[in-house]
């Protein structure tokens, strides 16, 4: 029995709660999977893991060695970084999770030049803005914009991204454009629906220092980026997005500006990953790179 093989397998199935997602995973086939864990526990001498029809489980003892796990993997994994080529050319899988229109219009527009430096990292992609469990879900990190409030995970702050306040050019035809914050009572906004906390964001402005709220009529709600941007297109009303996502509409013309003396908070951009295992060698370059190409994104 390969006993590191057997004790990466045993951590993704406590992980995953899963011997078929664990061992597809790690390329095995489901039967070895099992007969693996079997051949563990024998020369352990006690049970791992509990199974039922729907999950499996660590025993008490499956809890304790998992911890172990993890900490004899981890310094194994940093071992073979430091006296290897690893810490120096990176290779292997990186998974990573963020917003759709960062990830259309920013990261991947920029992945070339982080494959020019390591070309023998696999970046593996998934978008959304939901929460997600990084350890059940097998990702490395997840890239999130906005304040973070009380998460379980470490962040690292890669920088901040400017907002704007903007409407449709074929809106603002219809509805005089604001000359002050007094004035959007006569207007519509598109209302913004947080898919992590399913609550409506009103809009937000600087005014001397301090944030003012502003809860508009709404006749559209969504929950996601691109739909909100394309509301905004179809005359919906008002919206506030980071800069990137609406500068070519901005530069066209199809979009207007409103009200730029009185701008939306600045959004804090962070990767985040889990806080009981250090990081590897790839997503440690991944991240460091993306606060070298991002950090600088925002204004201010």
């Amino acid at each position: 029995m390969d006993r590191l093989q057997a004790m990466r397998l045993f951590t993704r199935i406590v992980e995953l709660g899963s011997f078929s997602r664990a061992a597809e995973q790690l390329g095995l086939p489901r039967a070895s999977a099992t007969q693996i864990i079997q051949q563990l526990e024998a020369r352990l001498g006690v049970r791992l893991l509990a199974r039922t029809t729907r999950q499996v489980t660590p025993t008490v003892d499956g809890a304790g060695y998992y911890r172990r796990c993890l900490r004899i993997l981890a310094d194994l994994d940093d071992a073979e970084a430091e006296f290897s080529q690893a810490a120096h050319h990176p290779q292997g899988r990186i998974r990573i999770d963020l917003p759709d229109s960062f990830c259309r219009l920013l990261l991947i527009p920029a992945l070339p030049d982080f494959y020019t430096r390591y070309p023998l990292v696999r970046i593996e992609i998934s978008v959304g803005d939901r929460q997600i469990d990084l350890i059940r879900e097998g990702v490395d990190c997840v890239l999130r914009i906005g304040e973070l409030g009380d998460v379980p995970l470490h962040a690292r702050r890669l920088g901040r991204l400017r907002q704007v306040t903007c409407a449709s050019a074929g809106y603002l035809a219809q509805h005089p454009l604001p000359q002050g914050l007094e004035d959007l009572e006569a207007h519509w906004m598109v209302d913004y629906v947080s898919a992590s906390t399913a609550k409506s964001l009103p809009l937000e402005f600087e005014v001397e220092g301090r944030i003012e709220l502003r809860s508009l009529r709404s006749r559209l709600a969504v929950n996601n980026g691109g739909a909100y941007v394309a509301a905004c297109a179809a005359g919906f009303g008002i919206v506030q997005v980071p800069d990137y996502h609406v500068r070519e509409p901005l530069e066209q013309g199809r979009f207007v500006e409103i009200l730029p003396a009185f701008p939306p908070p600045v959004l804090p951009v962070h990767a985040l990953y889990p806080a009981d295992r250090p990081l590897s060698a790839r997503v440690r370059v991944f991240i460091d790179w993306l606060a070298e190409r991002f950090g600088g994104v925002a204004a201010g």
